[in-house]
């Protein structure tokens, strides 16, 4: 921090920030990463990560500047203003507002913690909620193990049964059995609320379909239309919804797990097995599914903390889980996150196996297992899958980047086995259609077992393949443009446009796909060949083609406002 700025009372900035004499009032907040010179932040305004306030600019009261946005010198921004991400603001802002926010990112609501969603936030969405469901309906609502958790989801079934809808309240819940519970129990929909895995300071609340599915993009437009209009049904007192508390949830998942299991397999099974729970929910749920089989399971920190775990802990924690199993001479080795949607596996010599490697592993243990099955993994997975699925007669289903198509497409399509990928987790359709790691476990002990292999040995059975992604900064308004040039660019007979734009090479089974973030002002690139060379060599390429395409859009969009 600079000498000569001034800072208010209550302000919040967070690591990294650059700050050269601004003025900040009381109450504002400061993203990480900030570049603020010489500007003025008014009581109450967000700034929030990576933006640029420069010299002479000032932000109202309560207004907010996005990620990524950038304030020319000397503009106003008017209070209660909001500025989108990755804008880039080069006149004052006085009259209206600026684009509306959607309220649904890629996974489902998701924001600063107590700041974003805050209980206001929480009760407007949950009568929003409401208000698309018939009067009288029954939703769930479930959360992870905080307190922050806890307050959302009171402020959710308040919303919920002011519009006349009664809830269950299944509490402190792993999501894999959130998601079961709907259709045993024949409810209309659900809601689970978490500190999200990405980003340990924000809340991330999901509403599910009565399958247990991420609701789809219409149901979302329908929630969205209703908070953003206020159009939200008040109900009389005699109509007020009704919460009742349901304790013998985890008795309906325990009974599809058992049924999909080689119970004898893991029973007299001679694998031992290390599990760290990372202080999440499902430490409290998988050893006693574990027990039943009379698993010879090693558990470490199943204990709940209130604060998430971020990255460098994580790996450190993975680090020990290594040394562990290296130690006890285990035979499997399994770091459990995300309230029980994502795992991490670890070797016989305590190695981890994750991202593509583990979906690779995955997919061959399941169709050795289930020759002509069909697994589905998102489109940017590496073609080590298809090579797979070639020596099992199997199908390989590609979807877009995210959990709901992943959910819909293993629900839709005939005999899939698996689905996911190791970023995202994995999905076993014949349990519920979410992802579970907690299922994942059992059945790699299983099928360990049962096909006499160790993780090593079917590591080194995967077919060698380079996948490496690199990520670009790309402003919101340029993204349409450069998959335009990318496409008319190409040749349509090498382009694959489930989800971006994927420029294959057949001949050699090379490609390429350019996949817009589709929350932040990022484009990522994956590249994926047997030649490790090309590969660095298609990254670096298109990276500086992207930087020099959005240097050019940039100056054009300056040149047209003047």
């Amino acid at each position: 921090m600079e000498l000569g700025s001034v800072i208010g009372d209550n302000v919040t900035i967070d690591a990294d920030a650059d700050i050269k004499r601004p003025i900040i009032w009381n109450g504002a907040l400061v993203g990480e990463d900030t570049n603020l010179q010489g500007c003025i932040i008014c009581r109450g305004a967000r700034i929030h990560r990576r933006a640029q306030v420069l010299e002479g600019a000032v932000i109202g009261s309560l207004s907010s500047v996005g990620e990524e946005a950038q304030i020319s010198p000397h503009v106003r921004v008017w209070p209660s203003k909001k500025v989108e991400s990755g804008a880039t603001l080069n006149i004052n802002l006085i009259w209206g507002t600026t684009a509306q926010r959607h309220l649904f990112g890629q996974r489902g609501v998701q924001g600063l913690a107590n700041i974003d969603i805050t209980p206001e936030c929480a009760v407007k969405l949950g009568a929003a909620y409401g208000s698309t469901l018939k009067l009288g309906s029954t939703v769930s609502v479930s959360r992870d193990q905080r307190n922050i958790s806890r307050m959302v989801s009171r402020s959710l079934i308040a919303g919920l049964m002011s519009a006349g809808i009664n809830v269950i309240n299944l509490q402190s819940t792993a999501i894999p059995i959130a998601r079961t519970i709907l259709a045993t129990m024949n409810l209309v929909g659900g809601v689970h609320v978490r500190l999200s895995p990405d980003r340990s300071d924000q809340i991330l609340i999901e509403i599910f379909d009565s399958q247990g599915i991420n609701i789809s993009k219409a149901k979302e437009k329908k929630i969205e239309g209703a908070y953003f209009k206020e159009d939200l049904r008040r109900v009389q007192i005699l109509e007020i919804g009704n919460m009742v508390y349901r304790y013998e949830v985890l008795e309906a998942y325990s009974k599809g797990f058992e049924n999909l299991l080689n119970s004898e397999a893991i029973r007299y099974s001679k694998s031992k097995v290390v599990i760290d729970y990372c202080y999440g929910v499902s430490g409290a749920v998988l050893p006693q599914l574990l027990t039943k089989f009379g698993c010879d399971a090693v558990v470490l920190n199943a204990s709940l903390k209130e604060t998430s775990l971020g990255i460098e802990k994580r790996e450190s924690l993975l680090n020990q889980l290594g040394r562990v199993v290296e130690a006890l001479q285990a035979n499997v080795g399994v770091q459990v996150t995300a309230n029980g949607e994502q795992l991490i596996l670890v070797d016989e010599a305590g190695y981890a196996i994750r991202g593509e490697m583990l979906t690779a592993l995955m997919v061959n243990l399941m169709l050795t297992a289930h020759p002509r099955g069909t697994v589905v993994v998102p489109i940017n997975a590496s073609a080590a899958v298809e090579q797979i699925a070639h020596r099992h007669d199997s199908r390989v289903i590609r979807t877009k980047v995210n959990p709901t198509a992943l959910m819909e497409a293993c629900q839709i399509n005939r005999n899939v086995v698996l689905g996911g990928s190791g970023d995202m987790g994995f999905i076993f359709p014949r349990l519920h259609p979410g992802f579970d790691a907690m299922f994942c476990i059992a059945k790699v002990i299983e099928m360990l077992t049962i096909q006499e292999r160790s993780l090593g040995q079917i590591t080194a059975d995967i077919p060698p393949v380079t996948h490496r992604c690199y990520t670009v900064r790309c402003p919101l308004k340029a993204k349409g443009a450069l998959m335009r040039y990318l496409v008319e660019t190409n040749s349509p007979e090498k382009l694959e446009l489930t989800d971006g734009v994927k420029i294959i090479n057949y001949q050699d089974n090379y490609w390429v796909l350019i996949l817009p973030d589709a929350e932040e002002p990022l484009v990522h690139i994956y590249a994926d060949s047997n030649d490790r060379d090309w590969v660095d060599k298609t990254l670096r390429d298109y990276r500086n083609m992207i930087h020099n395409f959005v240097n050019l859009f940039m100056t054009r969009s300056q040149l047209d406002s003047l």
